[in-house]
């Protein structure tokens, strides 16, 4: 790690709906970040970073320009922007969990619009114009392109035909009964940099590290940790149960004819594998939770 103090990294934090995710993320990560509402500063417990909450939209474009060494934003804004960043990693995460989002043509449930063809001369209302602009241009479709200051979903029908808009699951568009026609885009959250920052030996080691950090601290999210006690005789009917990371650890208890297990697994088939373990001779099963896997 980076021990000289007095040399700072300017971050980035998305302020608004990644805020939450971010924060809580660098927080497995092994950083604590406090923020005051009434402050864009917040305080982090580490004395070589400054962070700067800023809107996801607008990060990019100070790290291109390097008032921000590094940032977090979306595919969705760097694309935008046309920042020219470098992307250190891809951080799949989310406002409400760890997908894409996705950039969509939606139209209301009874329009007459059924693919990108039917756009032609249609009005689109959306916050990433250049992008939505970019996808009319591959399609060969001319149509009008406006920038919505919010509330995008409740413009169709009667303000724009169309709309260009991010969702994660697709149920607000469904619940303003609105259909979608096409994917324009997919995002994830990106940690990108600034190109000259990168060039700086210490800035690029620190960070190089807190993206390995965050990555992590990703991989750990779906992931648990299992140990347990087997007998000898019983190991092969237990390996033959257990999905491994690589391969689980195997350990020498005080009694010979006993071996402690260790593994990673989905979280998602604890529920079926702790059981199945149980019936093959494993005892004393404990599942425990992580913080980061690192790779």
């Amino acid at each position: 790690m980076v021990n000289d103090t007095n040399k700072k990294i300017k971050l980035g934090i998305p302020k608004g709906s990644l805020q939450e995710a971010t924060l809580e993320l660098f927080k497995k990560a092994g950083f604590n970040i406090s923020v005051n509402e009434r402050s864009y500063k917040p305080f982090i417990d580490d004395e070589q970073i400054d962070c700067l909450l800023i809107r996801a939209q607008e990060i990019p474009k100070y790290v291109e320009r390097g008032v921000l060494d590094a940032g977090l934003s979306g595919k969705d804004w760097i694309t935008e922007t046309k920042a020219n960043v470098l992307e250190i990693a891809d951080l799949v995460y989310s406002k409400r969990g760890f997908g894409k989002v996705k950039l969509v043509i939606a139209v209301p449930e009874n329009s007459k619009i059924k693919s990108p063809k039917d756009l032609q001369g249609k009005r689109i209302a959306t916050e990433l114009v250049n992008v939505t602009k970019e996808y009319l241009k591959k399609h060969k479709v001319n149509a009008e392109v406006e920038f919505s200051w919010g509330a995008t979903e409740a413009k169709v029908p009667d303000l724009v035909d169309a709309i260009s808009e991010l969702t994660e699951t697709g149920s607000s568009l469904k619940a303003n009964k609105l259909r979608i026609v096409d994917t324009v885009l997919e995002s994830t959250t990106k940690f990108i940099a600034n190109k000259k920052s990168m060039k700086e030996s210490w800035k690029k080691q620190k960070i190089e590290e807190i993206a390995m950090l965050l990555n992590g601290a990703l991989a750990a999210e779906s992931k648990v940790g299992l140990k347990m006690n087997v007998e000898r005789k019983n190991l092969n009917k237990i390996l033959a149960v257990l999905p491994a990371l690589k391969n689980p650890t195997i350990s020498q208890l005080s009694h010979k004819d006993w071996i402690a297990v260790e593994t990673i697994i989905d979280e998602k088939i604890v529920r079926t594998i702790i059981p199945r373990l149980k019936k093959a001779g494993a005892e004393g099963i404990v599942e425990y939770s992580l913080n980061k896997i690192i790779e």
